[in-house]
């Protein structure tokens, strides 16, 4: 009989949401290849025989381009892009210093989309290649402004993982963007509305559901369709 678990490939695993996510689904009987960008004491005691720890920077595309070498013989269910950062997040974006902005928009917006494009060999047929979107990076929501860098960051990995999608669409897997919620982790602050295990379950939960599902879809936790 084939070997019916799935398998997992999760990308910025070494805290908050990605390290939720590597939990949730190590729970759930999947086999998780969970990345790092340093050593990360977390997600080393999750460390089990369904678990599998790489190190890499999604930013450096040598760095990613190996990771795809050392595990090209692999085909996965889901391969989530949960990395990014928020530098500056609070400070209107004339306040930003240009290197620092442009840092944010790479890391949240390019790199993601070069790191599906090396990997999108190995997502298996019915799988689901997923970013780690937000709800800030819907334009027709944003009302109340503020996080101006990182909105647009956010915006532009929704229009560019749309573009990604389109040029794969002859490929057997689904794309999602995900927004988490207003999470308590160290970039949401301890004011958010919900906790990690909230988030990640819910995620999870939505993952599963629409594994085979073609298309792009930008949803929040719930599984609630967000306006673009």
């Amino acid at each position: 009989m084939a070997n019916s678990q799935k398998n997992a490939l999760i990308v910025g695993a070494s805290r908050g949401l990605g390290l939720g996510l590597v939990e949730t689904f190590l729970t759930r009987g999947w086999r998780v290849t969970a990345t790092q960008r340093k050593a990360s004491p977390d997600l080393a005691k999750l460390r089990t025989g369904a678990l599998t720890i790489e190190t890499a920077d999604i930013d450096d595309d040598a760095a990613v381009v190996a990771l795809h070498g050392r595990l090209s013989s692999q085909k996965f269910d889901l391969v989530f892009v949960v990395a990014g950062v928020a530098t500056q997040a609070h400070d209107p974006l004339h306040e930003v210093p240009r290197d620092v902005a442009a840092q944010v928009y790479l890391t949240n917006a390019v790199s993601p989309i070069r790191f599906a494009e090396v990997f999108a060999d190995t997502v298996a047929p019915g799988g689901t290649l997923a970013f780690m979107s937000s709800i800030l990076g819907s334009v027709g929501l944003n009302e109340s402004g503020g996080w101006e860098n990182y909105r647009a960051s956010k915006a532009a990995l929704n229009t560019n993982a749309r573009s990604f999608e389109i040029r794969h669409r002859e490929r057997p897997f689904g794309v999602l963007l995900l927004h988490p919620g207003w999470v308590r982790t160290e970039m949401g602050g301890a004011d958010a509305d919900i906790d990690v295990d909230t988030s990640v379950t819910g995620m999870a939960d939505v993952i599963e559901r629409r594994l085979g599902e073609p298309g792009v879809a930008y949803l929040d936790y719930t599984g609630e369709t967000l306006a673009w």
